[in-house]
């Protein structure tokens, strides 16, 4: 069985906000020469997250309204966790979004469903941040 590792870095500018990661993604595996196994792609930061779901502006924007309401940023005082950093908003976010994704790898490409694509969400950002890649199979 082989196996590849790689780590990509991303810095969002913003305090939050979704990128599609398929590319980097697909070119991994293309990195890697494995035709049939399975593919790990999960943030490395306890504010980041890794999805699958629809490249649809509206509904990234649905998100973002959507878990700003479940876990609003402001005001600070009212998590617990705040204190030296302003982030507990951001932890609950990526608990919702989820850490990592696990997609089947056939014939030297993801299997995805249709419209499926994986993205980078970040919950509190203007920093580098890792995602890793971890590749197994033939």
């Amino acid at each position: 069985m082989k196996h590849h590792r790689k780590e990509l870095t991303f810095h969002i500018p913003g305090r939050r906000g979704f990128l599609n990661i398929t590319g980097y993604v697909a070119e991994a595996l293309r990195e890697s020469g494995i035709k049939e196994g399975l593919l790990l792609c999960n943030a490395m930061n306890i504010t980041a997250s890794v999805f699958i779901n629809d490249d649809e502006p509206g509904l990234h924007q649905d998100f973002d309204v959507w878990l700003e309401r479940l876990a609003p940023e402001k005001p600070y005082g009212q998590y617990r966790h705040n204190g030296y950093e302003d982030n507990a908003d951001a932890h609950l976010k990526r608990t919702v979004m989820g850490r990592e994704v696990v997609i089947a790898v056939t014939g030297g490409r993801l299997d995805f469903g249709t419209w499926e694509q994986i993205f980078y969400g970040e919950f509190d950002g203007k920093r580098d941040k890792r995602v890793l890649i971890k590749i197994i199979g033939e």
